[in-house]
C-alpha cells in the first residue's frame, strides 16, 4: 500500500482519509471560533477577497467542495440569485452538518452533500465556478482532485483555491514559533484538542508551495493560473481557468 504525509507523519493512504476526518470530526463544533482567534479575523478579509475575485454572477452555478461551516456558499447564494446555484459539499459529515445548520439558519438553503474531490459526483463542464477554501491541503492526491474540479467546470470556467502557503522570508521565524507554539495551545484551551493543531502547523508545511501548486493546476488542464499571495503569503489564492 502506498503511503503519504499526514502532518509530519508517513501513513497508509487509506489511514489518512480516516486520521483527517477525526480532525475535523473534533474541531466542527469549534470551527469558526478557532478560525476567528488563530487568524485574528484575516480568514473573513482573505475568504472576501476570494469572492470579489470570483465574481460571481446571476445565474451562475457554483461548486464549494470542502465547504464546511459555509462561509464562500453563504457569500455566493445572493449572487448568483434565483436563477443560478450552489452546492455546497464536503467529504466531513460533520463539518457539513455545521455548515448546513448554520447556512439555514440565515435563511439560506442549498444543495448540501457528502462527497469526495477526487471523485466528484458531477457531469463533464457544469459548473462555472468550482472553489476550495483551505480544504486541498488535506486531500491524500492533490492531483486527482485539481482534474476532477477541472473536469466538473465548463470550458473558461474558473477554480479559486485558497489556501495557507509559503510565507515571506522576513516572516519565517515568527510564523514558525506562533504555528508551533502558541497556536496547539490554543487549539486546546478553546476546541479541547491540542493535537488537531499541531496537525493543521505541519500540514501547512507540507503543502505545495506557490509556484508547485500553480505548476499542478496547470498539469490538471488550467490553461492559465494567477497567484494572489495575501498578507505576507501566509494564504494564496490560486486562480485557474480551464481552456
Amino acid at each position: 500500500m502506498s503511503t503519504t504525509h499526514f502532518g509530519f507523519e508517513s501513513v497508509d493512504e487509506q489511514e489518512k482519509a480516516r486520521k483527517v476526518r477525526g480532525v475535523f470530526d473534533s474541531v466542527a463544533p469549534k470551527y469558526d471560533l478557532m478560525n476567528d482567534v488563530m487568524s485574528g479575523g484575516l480568514h473573513r478579509i482573505w475568504k472576501a477577497y476570494t469572492q470579489t475575485v470570483a465574481n460571481a454572477r446571476e445565474g451562475y452555478q457554483v461548486l464549494d467542495i470542502a465547504g464546511g461551516t459555509g462561509d464562500l456558499s453563504l457569500g455566493f447564494a445572493p449572487r448568483v440569485g434565483k436563477t443560478g446555484r450552489v452546492v455546497h459539499t464536503d467529504i466531513n459529515e460533520a463539518m457539513l452538518r455545521e455548515g448546513r445548520a448554520r447556512l439555514l439558519d440565515k435563511g439560506v438553503a442549498l444543495p448540501t452533500l457528502v462527497c469526495d474531490a477526487e471523485q466528484l459526483p458531477f457531469p463533464d463542464n457544469h459548473f462555472d465556478l468550482v472553489s476550495v477554501a483551505f480544504g486541498l491541503r488535506n486531500m491524500t492526491h492533490k492531483d486527482l482532485a485539481l482534474k476532477e474540479m477541472c473536469r466538473v467546470l465548463k470550458p473558461g470556467g474558473r477554480l479559486l483555491v485558497l489556501e495557507f502557503s509559503r510565507v515571506a522570508k522576513p516572516l519565517e521565524k515568527v510564523y514558525d514559533w506562533y504555528s508551533f507554539n502558541l497556536l496547539p495551545k490554543l487549539g486546546g484551551l478553546i476546541a479541547n484538542d491540542e493535537a488537531s493543531y499541531r496537525y493543521l502547523a505541519e500540514s501547512i508545511r507540507m503543502h505545495p508551495s506557490q509556484e508547485e501548486l500553480k505548476a499542478m493546476m496547470k498539469a490538471a488542464g488550467f490553461g492559465h493560473v494567477d497567484v494572489h499571495n495575501l498578507t505576507g503569503g501566509v494564504v494564496a489564492l490560486h486562480v485557474g481557468t480551464k481552456c
